[in-house]
């Protein structure tokens, strides 16, 4: 059934819309959108806020609740996306561990380049910090460009003298804009959402210029993870970025940080968005649930 389920996947994918090709800004949101419409959103209860002078979206479970705090940062190569596109994975998260979670709505490039987003992540958790909720109790969770916010926020966070959340996960994360990872080549083909042109046109967007070789813009290769929280990474094998994940996970390992490195085979770029179509979807959820509720103290 997996087999198949992936077959599917993978030709659904294929034919659908093109969210990532190089197309002027506005219709490659269009079509991301359109893509991320496809996918299912269980049921919760959401509200509109504001962190840090950016807008949220407040999503909390219909069921019983946990104390612990999820700030989620959606993906779409850091010029496309938003909490609404990244509702199925949000709210799959919310259901499953009872945590509530905030989506924050960051500044996207071309308008915004680096380092706008990540100085929105940033502001969002010192509000959070600020209203005195405990660091130890909040994760930074995201996908794609999200997953990789997720780390270099975190890295923002240590640079600033900030207590580090409790956990991190990522989700298919985006954490090399040199691009040298031999996956880029590997999966070529083979990887139905991305090619290294499209990748190239959304970098370029991103970066604005600057140099893609600085902690912040390459972490896979250059980060500094000393003191970093528990972390999460969870990518498939049919991913031009797998190597991305791959890369950082040792650079975890060797800064004696607590990482897992949990790799679907078969799969592409976020799979865990395919709830309800792909069983490696829901199981991957369920072990990221399991993660957070391990890892987030009251």
């Amino acid at each position: 059934m997996g087999k198949a389920q992936r077959a599917t996947v993978d030709a659904m994918v294929r034919r659908g819309p093109q969210g990532f090709k190089p197309l002027p800004v506005e219709q490659m949101r269009s079509n991301f959108a359109a893509l991320m419409a496809l996918f299912p959103v269980p049921k919760v209860r959401t509200s509109d806020t504001v962190l840090g002078e950016r807008p949220v979206v407040l999503v909390e479970t219909e069921g019983e609740t946990r104390s612990g705090t999820i700030l989620y940062f959606h993906g779409g190569s850091f010029s496309l996306g938003s909490p609404q596109a990244a509702m199925g994975l949000t709210a799959s998260l919310v259901t499953r561990t009872g945590f509530r979670a905030l989506s924050l709505d960051y500044r996207l490039a071309p308008e915004h380049p680096f380092p706008a987003a990540i100085e929105d992540c940033l502001a969002a958790y010192r509000v959070l910090l600020d209203d005195g909720i405990n660091p130890e109790s909040m994760a930074f969770v995201g996908d794609s460009a999200g997953g990789g916010l997720t780390v270099t926020t975190t890295l923002a966070a240590k640079e600033a003298g900030l207590p580090m959340p409790g956990a991190i996960v990522a989700f298919s994360p985006s954490l090399d804009h040199t691009r040298s990872g031999a996956s880029m080549d590997a999966k070529a083909g083979i990887d139905p959402f991305f090619t290294r042109e499209g990748m190239a046109h959304t970098g370029d967007l991103y970066l604005a210029g600057q140099d893609p070789n600085q902690e912040l813009l390459a972490p896979a290769i250059l980060a500094d993870l000393t003191g970093f929280p528990p972390l999460l990474l969870q990518v498939g094998t049919n991913e031009l970025l797998l190597d991305d994940s791959v890369r950082l996970a040792e650079r975890a390992r060797d800064a004696e940080v607590d990482v897992i490195l949990d790799v679907t085979a078969g799969v592409p770029h976020v799979f865990q968005s395919f709830i309800g179509q792909l069983d490696e979807a829901d199981r991957a959820l369920d072990r990221a649930a399991l993660f957070l509720t391990q890892h987030l103290s009251a």
